[in-house]
C-alpha cells in the first residue's frame, strides 16, 4: 500500500497550546486592563481633559 504502515492522523497534538492568548487567565486579564483603561478615560472627561 502507499504512505506507509501508518494509515491514521499523527500522533500527539499539533494544535496545543502554544502561546497562551486565549487562556481563561489571558481573556480575564485584558478584560481587567480594558475597564481600567476606561476607567481612566472617564475620569480623564470628568476633570475637563
Amino acid at each position: 500500500m502507499h504512505g506507509g504502515k501508518s494509515t491514521g492522523a499523527p500522533t500527539g497534538n499539533s494544535s496545543a497550546l502554544k502561546h497562551g492568548r486565549y487562556t481563561t487567565q489571558a481573556i480575564d486579564e485584558r478584560k481587567e486592563v480594558a475597564d481600567l483603561i476606561r476607567a481612566m478615560r472617564d475620569l480623564v472627561d470628568q476633570a475637563g481633559g
